[in-house]
């Protein structure tokens, strides 16, 4: 048993490394489009925040993950090996398609599928996903409104400045504000595989004095999507970072910095958002400033069906695979 409960804290880990590489255009979309740093220099930049990220911040989205979204006493070793592969199946297909999805939602769509799956309807834990889907509305509005408001006001601050100087200015700012998305995108998403992994643990008897995160999990976790970070989802960058909206640095740091502050507060009231609806509502955000048809309707269109696909998709997947494992002689039966 105990090596099982190994191989799905190893597989845990593969999809925290692809929750990086898919989310690498997050963190560092708006400063390689806007030529402040070249990509192997941004993505090295967000590694090294998404790891730093493990001493701040505590782990209250880990706490809604693992005991928000379904109840810790249907959990097995099973359910949770059918939910990671549902995921990673999801994660790696839209990231091979250059398509920003919530890694996050397909995380919560395959605990909803294997828990149904396992369980019925009474496995979910509904208010848990009451303050999900309220957010999956929710993030990329205040993302939208955040990154507008920012831009006009910056637009005020620097209307008597020389289009070069500003400019010149923001793209030091910009690398602040890459730094800063990185910590909340590094602390809120690592969190998600945390609590994957300490419900095993709980569920499997392995963590004793009750249902915890420990300091190792949170390391390991914050150590693989830094390095998913570092290989780079270039298919998902080119797709947030170039093709939705032309930026310049100004319109970096603005859509950084509002998208930022959204995932930290709710990274700290432990809501687990979708870093990546955040930033695509801030980038639009920003660009309506300066005109609606700066924005690549097309694009955004194709990335939100995406999204809404996401939840109900990886729940199906994960109820396939959940029965199909059920009919193995696994350790977790």
């Amino acid at each position: 048993m105990l090596t099982f409960v190994i191989c799905i804290v190893m597989m845990a880990l593969a999809f925290d490394f692809l929750n990086g590489m898919n989310d690498a255009a997050n963190s560092i979309a708006t400063v390689v489009s806007t030529r402040v740093l070249s990509p192997r220099l941004a993505v090295l930049w967000a590694a090294f925040f998404n790891l730093i990220a493990a001493f701040f911040f505590g782990v209250h989205v880990a706490a809604t993950i693992g005991k928000g979204v379904v109840d810790p006493g249907v959990v097995d070793a099973l359910l949770i090996l059918a939910t990671l592969c549902a995921a990673i199946f999801w994660t790696y297909t839209c990231t091979h398609m250059g398509l920003p999805i919530s890694v996050s939602h397909a995380l919560v769509g395959g605990l909803v599928g294997s828990g149904v799956a396992k369980a019925g309807l009474d496995a979910l834990v509904w208010h848990g996903l009451l303050k999900i889907a309220v957010f999956i509305a929710v993030a990329p509005l205040v993302g939208t409104v955040l990154g507008y408001l920012l831009m006009v006001a910056v637009y005020w601050i620097c209307r008597r400045c020389t289009p070069q100087r500003v400019d010149h200015w923001f793209r030091g700012l910009q690398l602040i504000s890459a730094a800063v998305y990185s910590l909340g995108h590094g602390t809120n998403d690592a969190q998600k595989t945390m609590g994957i992994i300490a419900v095993l643990l709980y569920s499997t008897g392995y963590l004793k004095g009750g249902f915890h995160v420990p300091f190792w999990v949170v390391l390991i976790c914050h150590a693989a999507i830094a390095l998913g970070t570092m290989a780079g989802g270039w298919r998902v960058i080119e797709t947030l970072g170039m093709r939705m909206t032309k930026l310049k640095p100004v319109n970096g740091f603005c859509a950084e910095t509002a998208a930022a502050s959204s995932i930290l507060l709710s990274t700290v009231g432990g809501i687990p958002v979708s870093t990546t609806h955040t930033i695509t509502g801030a980038i639009i955000g920003v660009g309506a400033t300066t005109k609606l048809s700066a924005i690549r309707w097309g694009v955004a269109y194709r990335i939100v069906w995406a999204w809404i696909l996401t939840i109900p998709g990886t729940a199906f997947v994960a109820a396939l695979i959940w029965s199909l494992l059920h009919l193995l002689p696994l350790p977790a039966r």
